[in-house]
């Protein structure tokens, strides 16, 4: 009994530690969503996220308090393990870094463009950078369900690819959805701002004072007029990088196990109808499919290509093109910055729901697919040893 109760928990420990569990948690907080809002009780499920709390300046919805407070967490999260990476991780030496950063920008603007081409000159434009992005949790917890056919080098390119892509995503919130900015209080973020790099020269390892200006910096950004999860991403780059590890590691589990499940029952409260899925063929639904599913393979494999014909890289070890092009297609696995790009793009309540609608059947279909073509490319690897988890 004890044997066996052994081997439970640590198939538990392993199920939560690859990454499934945090995939798993994101499509059952999604499809409880989806279920209560089509259900007899969705007005007063609707009701529950618009309901504000809070007064003067920060009297914010739920749903809000959620997007611009609670993923200023999450953000911080990516900030760090960007901030890693650049430092000592895949993305120190040019060498490591040329491969993924190549095929990042062309999983990128690809997709960007086959969404253009659908909505130039529309009111859906604005939309162009909802299937840019790719979704760490979901990517990752697909190919650990691949389990050994995935080859080592494989499993760091794409880790090291979806953290460029939400680099690249973050500095597209900063540059393009951007408000009328408000100077007093984007002096005072750039204020706080130096402050918390004079704290990170001088190597003060007791994070106390970078929280509480933390705090600071995300209200004045929130009200300067840039998007408040900036803050997070500001904050991660002045952590010093000795404590980074150990805020990796106690921040991972909440972030993928609370905070983005509760950002999947807030942003899916979509509305299904006969009407909802055939605006499925309009133009920005089908930009943001064929985005993610065609254009994220194809950006990806193409400019792969293109830079290591050019013999400026090449292939990971153990990888070959069929391989490379299941990583693509499970990188069009929006989801997650997807669903946060939509709500920056669009308020119009069709828009939102329609575009909502196409990312994650889109999702389900791009770590489907991606699933089957890495299966079918790849035989069972010996082991390799280890890579590093989300």
């Amino acid at each position: 009994m004890n044997k066996q109760l052994f081997k439970t928990s640590q198939f538990i420990k392993s199920f939560s530690e690859n990454g499934q569990l945090g995939g798993i948690l994101l499509l059952l907080a999604t499809t409880v969503s989806l279920v209560i809002t089509n259900s007899s009780q969705g007005e007063s499920y609707l009701h529950f996220w618009e309901t504000t709390i809070g007064t003067g300046s920060l009297a914010l919805s739920v749903e809000a308090w959620v997007n611009d407070a609670l993923m200023v967490v999450f953000f911080f999260l990516v900030g760090i393990e960007i901030k890693r990476e650049l430092q000592v991780g895949e993305l120190s030496s040019m060498k490591q870094a040329l491969l993924p950063i190549v095929a990042a920008l062309g999983g990128l603007i690809t997709p960007a463009l086959i969404f253009l081409a659908f909505n130039h000159g529309t009111s859906a434009a604005s939309g162009w950078a909802i299937p840019t992005s790719t979704d760490i949790a979901f990517s990752l917890a697909v190919l650990s369900l691949v389990g050994n056919r995935v080859p080592l080098g494989l499993k760091v390119f794409l880790t090291a690819l979806a953290i460029i892509d939400d680099l690249g995503a973050i500095l597209i919130i900063a540059f393009f959805y951007t408000e009328q900015l408000q100077w007093v209080y984007l002096a005072l973020a750039a204020a706080i701002t130096t402050v918390l790099i004079v704290l990170s020269r001088l190597k003060i390892r007791t994070l106390y004072a970078h929280w509480f200006l933390g705090i600071i910096l995300w209200y004045c950004i929130l009200q300067s007029g840039i998007h408040a999860t900036l803050a997070g991403v500001i904050l991660a780059f002045t952590i010093p990088l000795e404590a980074i590890s150990g805020l990796e590691h106690r921040l991972n589990k909440p972030v993928n196990y609370l905070l983005l499940p509760l950002f999947a029952l807030a942003n899916t409260t979509i509305h299904l109808s006969a009407e909802a899925f055939q605006s499925l063929l309009e133009p920005m639904e089908l930009g943001i499919f064929l985005g993610l599913l065609l254009g994220k393979p194809l950006g990806i494999s193409l400019a792969s290509f293109l830079l290591i014909q050019s013999k400026a890289a090449a292939l990971p070890l153990h990888t070959n093109w069929k391989q490379m092009t299941g990583a693509g297609v499970v990188a069009g696995i929006g989801f997650t910055m997807s669903i946060f790009l939509t709500n920056l793009s669009f308020s119009n309540p069709e828009f939102l729901n329609g575009a909502k609608l196409s990312i994650i059947l889109t999702s389900f279909t791009a770590g489907l697919l991606g699933f089957i073509l890495l299966r079918w490319a790849t035989k069972p690897m010996p082991y390799e040893g280890s890579f590093r988890k989300k």
